[in-house]
């Protein structure tokens, strides 16, 4: 059962866990974008006798409400396996995950490529902050050095970059 199906929204349950992570601006957000393109999403449900319990997509489904609309396009989901992701959605996962995995290889290459000796010194300096190397700025030709992220953000916000 994968295909996207109608629902009546007058027998969907919302779980009070679900009604607490409520916010009318999104909702109010997701109408417009409804009334421009229709629903993009399905909402994930679960049967429960002669109703379904929503277990994704309120902000989805109080912009329908708050439109008019009588039904909902809606995904049921096995009630074993709640959290199970749909196909779209699985691909997104993977997608981000490999993408996560290539910048630690990345970044952990990088780490291969700097002297060892001169990374104990900067652990020895300061053990618990994460250091941005030197690198050359916008300016000129001065290198600015910047010890933390919080500095190099500064300094990335003083040039005119947005932060």
């Amino acid at each position: 059962m994968t295909d996207c199906e109608s629902l009546p929204i007058a027998h969907i349950y919302v779980p009070v866990k679900r009604r607490n992570t409520f916010n009318s601006e999104l909702v109010r957000e997701i109408a417009e974008s409804m009334l421009n393109i229709g629903q993009q999403a399905p909402i994930l449900v679960r049967r429960d006798g002669d109703r379904f319990v929503l277990i994704d997509g309120l902000h989805r489904l109080e912009a329908c409400k708050a439109l008019g609309e009588e039904t909902i396009l809606g995904l049921f989901v096995s009630a074993r396996n709640p959290t199970a992701l749909p196909a779209y959605e699985a691909e997104g996962e993977a997608l981000r995950q490999k993408t996560a995995r290539l910048r630690q290889l990345r970044l952990a290459k990088e780490d291969a490529k700097t002297p060892s000796v001169i990374a104990s010194v900067e652990k020895q300096e300061k053990p618990t902050t994460n250091r941005i190397p030197e690198r050359p700025s916008r300016s000129g030709d001065k290198t600015s050095r910047v010890t933390t992220l919080s500095e190099w953000l500064v300094d990335r916000k003083n040039q005119g970059f947005r932060t």
